[in-house]
Parts: structure tokens; C-alpha cells; sequence
């Protein structure tokens, strides 16, 4: 669970102070923050996320455009079966080999 600093930020200059407002000279309104900690691990999180939907995506460009010659369908989805497999034991490798599927090539 995140934890939030509440803190007062100036709407004019934008300076920040907390635990509580200024003496006055600024007009102050409440704001929330979050340590620095945190704010990296939700990056490093949103990272990884975002590899593992683009290896997802991989996965799906090659089985929409994948177009098995006749009598070979059921070898074309055993490979595609392995090669979720592989995606799904080490989701960082092999992303870049499919992503940019060409869907009139025909493969």
C-alpha cells in the first residue's frame, strides 16, 4: 500500500510545504505526495507490465496472421502453443523476434 504525504502547494509559485501551510504570503492548497521509494517501484512495476504486454502482443500478432498451408494446421498451432509456452516461462525472451509482423506475408 502506497502511503501519501499530505503537503500545501502555493497555486501561485508552486512552492511546497508540509506538514502544514505557510504563514500566509502565499494562497496554499492541498496536495498529496508519495516518497521517492514508492514512486520507483511502481516505475520499475509499469515496466515490467509493459514488457510483458508487449511479448503478449508477439504472442497474438503470430497467431492472427499465422496462415498454415493446407494439411499443416495442427503442426502451425503446436508451434504456436510452444511458442506461448516459452513466452509464458521466461516472458523478456524472444519479444523482439515478432514484433513487427507483416500480417501480408503470409507466414
Amino acid at each position: 500500500m502506497i502511503d501519501y504525504i499530505q503537503a500545501w502547494q502555493c497555486i501561485g509559485c508552486g512552492k511546497i510545504e508540509a506538514p502544514q501551510p505557510c504563514i500566509g504570503v502565499c494562497r496554499d492548497r492541498k496536495i498529496l505526495m508519495v516518497g521517492k521509494g514508492e514512486h520507483e517501484q511502481v516505475l520499475a512495476e509499469l515496466a515490467n507490465a509493459q514488457q510483458q504486454l508487449k511479448g503478449l502482443q508477439a504472442v497474438l500478432l503470430q497467431l492472427a496472421w499465422s496462415q498454415p498451408r493446407d494439411g499443416q494446421w495442427e503442426r502451425c498451432w503446436r508451434a504456436l502453443q510452444q511458442r506461448a509456452r516459452e513466452w509464458i516461462a521466461d516472458p523478456g525472451e524472444g519479444v523482439a523476434e515478432i514484433d513487427a509482423v507483416d500480417p501480408s506475408a503470409g507466414s
